[in-house]
């Protein structure tokens, strides 16, 4: 199956409501390969096996769900270290969901937030809220591979 991600993906500094009232999921991900980007995740009792094409903005993802002891045996395999974070669905009136990640651990401290568009035209046409922070959808050092790979030192 081939599918196109299109997102934009912006730092946080601070959430202006109370997050107990989203739905959220605990995440725990690692790195096979960085380049190509093979990606192994844990979402809550789910876990996937990842593989993403290059791109900043848009991109295709390939997503293959798999079992936990799969997932166990590719951990053997991962050349990054594993970030968990948060990950908060935020919905919106539009349709749209944000999805709002409170990195743990090593990167403590961190706030992310991804939306996710039907296509580039309404990527390049969404204005952020005034709570979201500065866009790094095109800066590499936000992407989750490489803050697996820096850790901390992206914050």
């Amino acid at each position: 199956m081939n599918n196109t991600e299109i997102e934009k993906k912006y730092l946080v500094s601070s959430i202006p409501f109370d997050l107990s009232l989203y739905d959220s999921k605990i995440i725990s991900q690692a790195y096979i390969s960085v380049d190509p980007v093979i990606r192994i995740r844990q979402l809550g009792s789910e876990y996937f096996l990842t593989v993403k094409g290059s791109g900043k903005l848009s991109r295709t993802e390939y997503e293959l769900e798999i079992t936990k002891k799969q997932f166990d045996n590719l951990t053997l395999k991962s050349e990054t270290r594993f970030i968990s974070k948060i990950r908060y669905y935020i919905p919106q009136n539009n349709g749209i969901i944000f999805e709002l990640d409170v990195y743990k651990h090593d990167l403590d401290g961190l706030l992310t937030i991804e939306v996710e568009f039907e296509s580039i035209d309404a990527a390049n046409a969404f204005t952020a809220p005034s709570w979201f922070g500065r866009d790094v959808t095109g800066d590499p050092s936000y992407t989750n591979a490489n803050l697996a790979i820096a850790g901390n030192s992206c914050k």
